[in-house]
């Protein structure tokens, strides 16, 4: 085998190892090999027989570990049937790949209950494997365990796993305690157009971090003893740049004050797990964050950040599109109120139970029952705002419900240069979206009659999913084909639809 093969083979061990909840010591074990073998295997440094090649994929249980390259996965999707029954909202996955790295801010070990195990995390794990840092998965794959080692090899850094996710980006903020001097590859993730990094540079740049892009990568160069003189204020109110920052401010001994910072659920979750290493943050939930830094951290922790609200928005629009009437539990209902007060003027029908609170014990929860409804278009246009309004990612699964809504609906999607483009995807399912200009959609309803088609996945997570959900109302048999993105933010999304009533398949080519 080329070297070529041995790396791509070496990766797929190890996602499928990942996948599978197994430590390099335990594959090893099942192999009756030592774990420097499993080890060589994954950087592609082991030679492998047909024979041992057969054995991996037989203690994986995955067609992943196979001869050649396997391929990207595709979905054939049996449409037209109702949903039925309850499902689980699962926990965020922004919040997660904030965690991950902000894990690096402490010396001692880090527990992460309930984790979506999805390309995102796997990525970001990836990328802090290869530096060092010692990641297992606990009680039957459900949390993960992360030990960081007494020095990070940065020079090691899996440059490929970082480029495939924009979450990478979030490192800057902890690394720049850990080394004077580092390089991170640029980052990547959905195709939405142009996303500059100026604000996160622009802020990191009060702490000491001077950063130069220059063939593929960030390199970064810490002036010791820069400290903010005054209040940091975000020249933009995002989710990642507030995150970034807040993890540069918890290691700073001094006290940072962050102006139109993200009240946003991902940078609660932070902030709360933040307060979990001792670092006091004054102001969670609103754009004023005061954080009081902790030079040295060492302590364990342990935390389980909260469920995903456009998860629980998905599930909803899959109620609504397949005319379902479904239960949703566990939704984190102060991140869907307003998308819930338009979809209640649109005249969707549902009941909301009691509240509770999630298992990081701050986080509002309550069951949504969706029913089938009549559904008018609304008559203001659905655009995103920062929270507390409709969510950025959220936006694309109006499509979807207008589609299956009475009159015409303005859908501006004006954050993502290319994203609102794909939402006319939805044409080939039967809708009729109109593209005004590449951040404005017409959405004509209600579609007389979804049909099945074959398709390609768009390259952007949430209208990828918006074709899924068409499809789901689709009578016949749709294909999309290379789902990754998808996989990239949902957990088992197709066995999840399975368990409510859907009837997916999920294949390779050969």
């Amino acid at each position: 085998m080329t070297d070529d093969y041995l790396a791509r083979i070496g990766k797929l061990i190890r996602t499928a190892r990942q996948h599978k909840g197994l430590t390099q010591a335990e594959l090893a074990e099942a192999l009756t090999t030592s774990q420097s073998a499993v080890n060589r295997m994954e950087r592609g440094q082991q030679n492998l027989s047909l024979e041992m090649i057969a054995r991996i994929g037989e203690a994986l249980d995955s067609e992943i570990v196979s001869l050649g390259y396997a391929g990207p996965m595709h979905l054939r999707v049996t449409g037209g049937r109702r949903l039925t029954g309850s499902i689980d909202v699962r926990s965020s996955k922004n919040a997660g790949v904030a965690l991950l790295c902000a894990s690096l801010l402490t010396t001692g070990r880090t527990t992460l209950r309930q984790v979506a195990r999805i390309e995102e995390i796997y990525r970001i794990l990836e990328v802090l494997t290869s530096i060092g840092v010692k990641a297992r998965w606990i009680n039957n794959g459900s949390d993960l365990e992360l030990t960081p080692p007494a020095q990070l090899d940065l020079d090691a850094m899996d440059a490929d796993a970082a480029r495939r996710t924009r979450s990478a980006l979030m490192l800057l903020g902890p690394l720049m305690h850990l080394a004077p001097h580092f390089r991170l590859p640029y980052a990547g993730g959905c195709d939405l157009g142009t996303r500059t990094v100026g604000p996160h540079l622009a802020a990191l740049r009060r702490f000491g971090l001077k950063v130069t892009a220059t063939e593929g990568s960030y390199h970064a160069d810490v002036e010791p003893g820069v400290a903010p003189a005054r209040a940091i204020v975000l020249t933009e109110r995002g989710d990642t740049v507030t995150e970034n920052v807040l993890l540069a401010a918890a290691r700073h001994p001094g006290v940072t004050v962050i102006r139109n910072a993200s009240p946003n659920y991902m940078v609660q979750d932070l902030c709360f797990y933040l307060e979990r290493l001792g670092v006091k943050v004054e102001g969670i939930g609103t754009t004023t964050l005061t954080v009081h830094g902790v030079e040295q951290i060492s302590c364990d922790v342990d935390y389980a950040p909260a469920e995903d609200p456009v998860e629980a928005m998905s599930l909803l629009a899959a109620a609504v599109v397949t005319s379902s009437e479904l239960t949703i539990r566990r939704v984190p209902i102060e991140f869907l109120e307003i998308e819930l007060t338009v979809l209640e003027e649109m005249g969707l029908d549902y009941d909301r139970s009691e509240e509770y609170l999630a298992r990081n014990g701050h986080t509002r929860l309550t069951d949504l029952t969706v029913r089938p409804s009549k559904l008018t278009a609304p008559a203001d246009k659905i655009h995103p705002m920062p929270f507390p309004g409709i969510n950025i990612d959220n936006v694309p699964f109006f499509a979807a419900i207008a589609a299956a809504a009475h009159g015409d609906t303005l859908i501006h999607d004006w954050v993502y240069d290319n994203r609102a483009i794909y939402l006319t995807e939805l044409n080939r399912l039967g809708a009729n979206v109109k593209l005004l200009d590449p951040h404005r959609v017409l959405v004509q309803g209600p579609t007389t009659r979804w049909r099945a088609a074959e398709m390609m996945c768009p390259p952007a997570l949430r209208p990828a999913v918006v074709v899924l959900l068409a499809m789901l109302a689709a009578e016949g048999t749709s294909v999309l084909r290379n789902v990754y993105v998808i996989n990239r933010g949902y957990e088992d999304l197709a066995d999840r639809l399975n368990s409510i009533g859907a009837r997916i398949e999920t294949f390779r080519d050969i």
